[in-house]
């Protein structure tokens, strides 16, 4: 694996039992770049990243994140590199019973050796980078979805990762919290030096944070390139996803039997 690249997948297949997702999926994650993956829904995008955290076992080829073929750690070794990893969560994913502090703290205390002061500053931090800090002691429920999203991303750089993780970060939020959430994806990456994957069907929000993007589809990438690149694509798929079109390669129906058949109708 190239020390260039935080993520190599290679001839990627997986099914859930029959259904298949995955044919062959070959995409690479660049150090210090913002990379989309998107695609419609139920396009195995979310599965892509359990399978980057190793949450999955692929039916075929590799996964290569930091160095490291994911699937062949032992237990140890798997979780010293998750904590090389963070995640935001799509629906947040915060501990309802605690406070916005606690929740960023929590992995503090738990995998780290670090002084309460010392944990109280660097909290402080990671909620002042995300415009937050005034809401330290504020529980989820009186917390705004947008606030909740960028509490998730305090918590996901609390450990400083390499590798940051977003699952659907503009999932129903208002265009401004949008707009906000986006602004801070690319903000953060390029302050912290990381490596961001933000995985979202939103290509609106998506395109104006993110360097480069694959699509999913029929259990392989369909397309990929720079930003612009792909809002200047006569590619159809391209197209029919970033202008949201009720026509093209993506269909409306999941795959079905004649409707004559399943209505037992004379065909």
């Amino acid at each position: 694996m190239s020390t260039d690249n935080v993520v190599e997948i290679r001839d990627l297949a997986f099914s859930y039992g029959s259904h298949e997702i995955f044919k062959s999926v070959n995409l690479t994650i660049p150090r210090g770049k913002v990379v989309g993956i998107m695609g419609a829904s139920g396009c195995g995008k979310t599965t892509l990243m359990r399978l980057i955290g190793a949450q999955l076992q692929p039916a075929r080829g590799t996964v290569n994140v930091l160095g490291e073929n994911i699937h062949r750690l032992d237990r140890n070794a798997l979780y010293r590199l998750r904590r090389r990893m963070g995640m935001q969560f799509q629906q947040g994913g915060l501990f309802t019973d605690l406070s916005v502090f606690e929740n960023i703290a929590f992995q503090m205390r738990e995998k780290t050796d670090l002084a309460e002061d010392m944990i109280n500053d660097l909290v402080l931090m990671k909620l002042n980078a995300v415009g937050l800090r005034g809401a330290a002691q504020l529980m989820p429920a009186e917390c705004s979805g947008g606030m909740v999203r960028r509490v998730g991303l305090a918590r996901a750089i609390a450990l400083d990762p390499d590798l940051i993780i977003y699952d659907e970060p503009f999932a129903g939020l208002d265009p401004i919290s949008c707009n906000v959430v986006g602004k801070l994806i690319r903000r953060l990456n390029d302050a912290l030096g990381v490596t961001s994957i933000v995985v979202s069907y939103d290509a609106q929000e998506s395109l104006k944070a993110i360097d480069y993007v694959y699509f999913l589809a029929d259990g392989k990438v369909v397309a990929q390139g720079t930003t612009e690149e792909v809002k200047k694509s006569a590619d159809p798929f391209v197209k029919q996803f970033i202008g949201g079109l009720p026509d093209g390669p993506v269909p409306f129906h999941y795959k079905r039997n004649a409707y004559a058949a399943d209505m037992d109708l004379p065909a």
